[in-house]
């Protein structure tokens, strides 16, 4: 089976004193992770080195950057370089969320530069990828969503491609309450698959991890991840709230 797993993006959010309580009070609760699961924890970048040292020795749990840059070093003030992720024991990165995509005008092509870096530094990158209202209500999501994998993806190696785990994030449902029906979201992200396997073969499709982000609660969790194509979620706003998001934890498929 596919790895499975809750990804908690904290966004701009928490201070620094609520972000320790959070992960504390998260590691208290009742949790129930094997092997083939974990949770991720994608916090502000300030909170990095924190987020290790409350995660350190707790199996099956991990931390993510929220960003990276696409060059090694040099003089790019206030960016994140892999090698600094990587000196401190963070191995997971989200590239490409939506917001990043609209606020920064990050392109496919500067994605798959960060793509190249993260890979070349044996850190995973977590590629965000899926479209706006406009291109749902035209019905044209699956074409958008395959050049964002082409663009970004598709000059890598089955090998590689092995090493990254992708997000389908229906930009629509981000932040608003709404969400794909558990149907929708099966049929992306076994659109998705497909779009792999035209690619890669299905062997290697079939081994990608992919997530869904889109108002994933503790309450819609396990809906949406019986469905046969969906690994788990990027989840939002309620990754800041304890019990939410070891509720959806408890929710990833055993």
């Amino acid at each position: 089976m596919r790895k499975q797993i809750a990804a908690a993006n904290w966004k701009m959010n928490l201070t620094l004193q609520q972000g320790e309580q959070l992960l504390e009070d998260i590691i208290s609760l009742p949790h129930q992770l094997n092997e083939n699961q974990e949770a991720v924890f994608a916090v502000p970048a300030p909170y990095l080195m924190m987020a290790q040292q409350k995660l350190r020795g707790k199996e099956y749990l991990s931390v993510a950057a929220q960003n990276c840059y696409s060059k090694k070093s040099g003089a790019y003030t206030g960016e994140i370089s892999v090698d600094m992720l990587s000196s401190i024991g963070v191995y997971y990165v989200v590239l490409g969320h939506s917001e990043r995509r609209e606020y920064f005008n990050e392109s496919n092509s500067f994605l798959a530069d960060k793509i190249n870096i993260c890979l070349l530094n044996n850190i995973t990158p977590i590629f965000c990828c899926g479209e706006p209202l406009e291109i749902r209500e035209a019905g044209t999501q699956n074409e958008y969503v395959a050049k964002q994998l082409q663009e970004s993806l598709y000059h890598l190696n089955a090998d590689q491609l092995l090493k990254i785990v992708i997000a389908y994030e229906p930009i629509w449902a981000i932040g608003t309450g709404k969400t794909a029906s558990s149907a929708q979201a099966q049929e992306m992200h076994a659109a998705i698959r497909k779009q792999l396997e035209s690619k890669y073969g299905k062997e290697t499709a079939e081994c990608i991890s992919i997530l869904y982000g889109g108002s994933v609660k503790g309450s819609n969790a396990a809906e949406i991840f019986v469905q046969p194509d969906v690994d788990g979620g990027l989840v939002g706003g309620a990754s800041l709230v304890a019990e939410e998001f070891v509720a959806i934890m408890n929710a990833l498929k055993k």
